[in-house]
């Protein structure tokens, strides 16, 4: 993969460079940074984790999601280290999209997320949960990624408090048990989302599409479900006290 980068790299930096200088400047860049990365794999996962660490988020957007590739095949072909780069990985998120207060926010629906941060979250949303430790969990707390595409997400477990998940496509996804206290779910799409003994007090799922989705044993205690869609949801169990809506706004 990182062969025929580079390759693209040669050929559009003879092409740019002849017309436009700081384009070509911006291609070498990434070029040389993808030359290194290809050097750095011939390391040892040990080694290669060690220049991740050191360097996600550091260079060029094109160089982070390189570096977020190679995580990957880390995590697939040494399962030893795949906590480590989970970990790593939301840490990433964490720090570069951190919780904007809701009063900062113009438009939930609009957000376009950061290609990295997107990366990162695709690595996340393949996780197998047979290679996770025991008593951790993923955390994707306070971090504002509205508009992210995590369609069959396997989110089981994981600590979304406070997250500002607007716009975002969860259709299908898995977030049994998840933890989404206080999370800012408006317009988000979770058709036949697995919601089931998840936690959504005071969430706003305001707009949100659930039809289908399992709401098994979910609390909803004090959520706002304003012009929330609930068609053919499984509601049995589900704890609905105090949540805000009206029969009127509520498609059921």
């Amino acid at each position: 993969m990182l062969t025929v980068i580079i390759n693209a790299f040669h050929v559009m930096r003879n092409i740019i460079s002849t017309s436009n200088n700081q384009l070509a400047k911006i291609f070498s860049k990434i070029y040389d940074f993808s030359e290194k990365l290809q050097l750095s794999q011939q390391k040892s996962p040990k080694q290669r984790l060690k220049i991740a660490i050191e360097q996600l988020g550091d260079n060029t957007m094109e160089s982070s999601i390189a570096i977020i590739d190679d995580l990957e095949q880390i995590a697939h072909n040494h399962p030893q280290y795949y906590w480590i780069i989970m970990d790593i990985l939301t840490n990433f998120v964490r720090k570069n999209s951190s919780y904007i207060p809701q009063k900062q926010v113009i438009s939930n629906s609009s957000a376009k997320i950061r290609g990295d941060i997107q990366a990162a979250l695709t690595v996340i949303a393949r996780r197998d949960v047979n290679k996770d430790l025991r008593y951790q969990q993923l955390d994707l707390s306070h971090t504002d990624i509205r508009g992210a595409n995590l369609n069959k997400a396997n989110l089981e477990q994981t600590n979304l408090y406070q997250a500002n998940l607007a716009g975002a496509d969860l259709t299908e996804a898995n977030l049994e048990g998840a933890i989404l206290s206080a999370a800012n779910l408006e317009g988000a799409n979770l058709y036949l989302a697995n919601l089931k003994g998840a936690i959504l007090s005071a969430s706003n799922l305001q707009g949100a599409n659930l039809q289908r989705a399992n709401l098994h044993h979910a609390s909803l205690y004090l959520a706002k479900l304003h012009g929330v869609i609930l068609d053919d949801a499984i509601l049995d169990g589900a704890n609905f006290r105090e949540a805000k809506f009206s029969e009127r706004e509520c498609v059921l």
